[in-house]
């Protein structure tokens, strides 16, 4: 199939995984680029994408990806994003939030204005908006962040930002504790921008006056936060109390071990939670020496970790293993995991009309995966973009 080409053709798979619905057998229709409705039968002599032997569910949506296959959002370059673009392809991600650190506030501007230009020419995995992952952190959760940069919540801030991204930046993450937040969290999502709460030590209590003020997601549960305990259940405790929150999670088995992740699926339900991958520059690539912005990052062991204090750094993550690991370790079904990878964080930012389903009319955007859940072919705009 070339790219864009005015033509209409159904895909036959063993299964396809539509949002709260899984179909058995059948066809898909794929016309100009866009899904149709699924049918039992095809017309006579129409043409067939063949993957009888597989099943089909729609592209993964990664709203917290730093970087991959050696390219970094912080490089604040148009190489960088198409480069990843290209790689995510790979892991089976077909939507993407690139996803900034805490840097001083003129840098997170060019980033914010190179994201917007580069917007639109991408050739594989789509950029669908922008996240920053700071400033508005603390220092006693900093993680791999620079304290250096942090500071208190500015709508001054973030409407400079917001006209460099050309409307772009739909993600943004804060510590409750920080001052003036109830009043930033306001006007940000009046404006339209999704805020997350994370790197922060927050109190139950203030965790939960952010999500009052409209917060609505937590950044990688569990890492980076006040944790819970019986006399203060923390940020972690304010996650597991909010149903109509979600809460993103780094399924890689370092960040969070197997029984961590079922306890949070079990308090949130698996519509309550993101996958998500946190993945660093080293993603996709050989272990040894990177960076993660100005910090350095040894990569050994299926970890990212700080040189200097050991902290881990991001992820090297694929999104499509973060499905694999989650189903592997009896968590979830399949249907499920696939949610929690497509239509969950697709809806936690806004874009459930966009992507993360096969809906029709929705771009056809999609996997192919074998009974293994092994990635075989990543699709977009309905044209094959990477195969194993």
């Amino acid at each position: 199939m070339m790219r864009g080409s005015p033509m209409t053709y159904y895909i036959s798979a063993k299964r396809f995984y539509f949002d709260h619905k899984v179909k058995e057998g059948g066809y898909l229709a794929v016309t100009d680029g866009r899904f149709g409705k699924w049918t039992e039968y095809v017309p006579e002599g129409a043409e067939v994408l063949d993957y009888s032997d597989y099943q089909i569910a729609p592209g993964l949506v990664d709203t917290h990806i730093h970087g991959f296959a050696g390219y970094d959002v912080m490089d604040n370059s148009e190489e960088s994003l198409l480069g990843m673009s290209q790689a995510l392809l790979s892991a089976g991600v077909t939507s993407f939030l690139p996803t900034a650190l805490t840097a001083p506030f003129e840098e997170l501007k060019a980033i914010c204005q190179i994201t917007a230009e580069t917007a639109g020419k991408e050739p594989g995995a789509k950029i669908q908006g922008l996240f920053f992952e700071g400033p508005y952190f603390t220092e006693i959760y900093k993680g791999a962040q620079n304290p250096k940069y942090m500071g208190n919540p500015s709508i001054e801030q973030l409407q400079a930002w917001q006209e460099a991204a050309q409307g772009k930046l739909i993600k943004l993450a804060l510590a409750p504790e920080r001052e003036g937040v109830a009043d930033f969290i306001k006007e940000a999502t009046k404006q339209g921008v999704t805020i997350a709460l994370g790197h922060s030590n927050a109190t139950y209590e203030e965790a939960m006056a952010a999500v009052e003020a409209g917060a609505s997601v937590w950044v990688h549960v569990y890492n980076g936060m006040r944790g819970f305990s019986h006399r203060e259940p923390g940020m972690v405790g304010a996650a597991f109390d909010t149903p109509e929150t979600i809460g993103e999670l780094i399924a890689d088995g370092h960040h969070v071990v197997p029984a961590a992740c079922k306890v949070l699926i079990k308090q949130k339900m698996p519509q309550g939670v993101t996958l998500i991958t946190d993945c660093m520059s080293a993603g996709g690539c050989p272990d040894g020496d990177y960076m993660l912005g100005e910090l350095p990052v040894i990569v050994e062991n299926g970890t990212a970790r700080l040189k200097k204090g050991g902290n881990l750094a991001g992820s090297i993550l694929q999104l499509k293993d973060g499905v694999k690991h989650v189903v592997d370790w009896g968590l979830v079904t399949v249907a499920q995991a696939l949610q929690m990878a497509t239509s969950v964080p697709a809806k936690s930012v806004g874009l459930e009309n966009i992507c993360g389903s096969l809906k029709a009319g929705l771009p056809a955007d999609f996997i192919v995966l074998d009974d293994s859940l092994e990635l075989q072919a990543t699709y977009i705009d309905g044209c094959k973009g990477w195969e194993k």
